[in-house]
């Protein structure tokens, strides 16, 4: 039987009971808010990879109007976790593809952002894309 695996703060496997292995986040959606809240707060603490996995369980139970939003937030953090293990190439792709998703969203009428500055976010990664293809680190990405 193996051992139960765990997480380091990059979303790398790790042994559960290492000390590199950091809380786990709910597997289940969260709401709206709570969602939100939750992988901001990862991301300050520099845990983009689970700020996805936040925002990719809310993409799954979103209805179809609100999916593009979650898919785009999500895209944006896998971008992010890829920059953070030194893909720079797949992590500027993901930045991109998130901020387009982001724009769709956007330019749907009555669309719903619950309070994320779409265009302010969707700008921050194209931005950030940017520098990691310049070869500079570029400013941090913030929901």
């Amino acid at each position: 039987m193996s051992a139960p695996r765990g997480r380091d703060a990059a979303g790398r496997p790790v042994p559960a009971d290492s000390p590199e292995a950091v809380e786990p986040v709910p597997e289940e959606a969260l709401p709206p808010d709570q969602a939100l809240a939750l992988a901001r707060d990862l991301l300050a603490r520099g845990r983009p990879f689970f700020a996805h996995d936040v925002l990719e369980a809310a993409w799954k139970a979103a209805p179809p109007p609100e999916r593009a939003f979650w898919q785009g937030l999500a895209q944006v953090c896998v971008g992010l976790t890829h920059l953070q293990r030194g893909n720079p190439v797949g992590g500027a792709r993901l930045l991109r593809r998130g901020a387009d998703r982001l724009d769709e969203h956007r330019a749907r009428p009555s669309h719903r952002s619950h309070g994320v500055d779409l265009a302010r976010v969707a700008g921050a990664a194209r931005a950030r894309a940017r520098a990691v293809d310049a070869g500079e680190r570029g400013e941090p990405v913030e929901l």
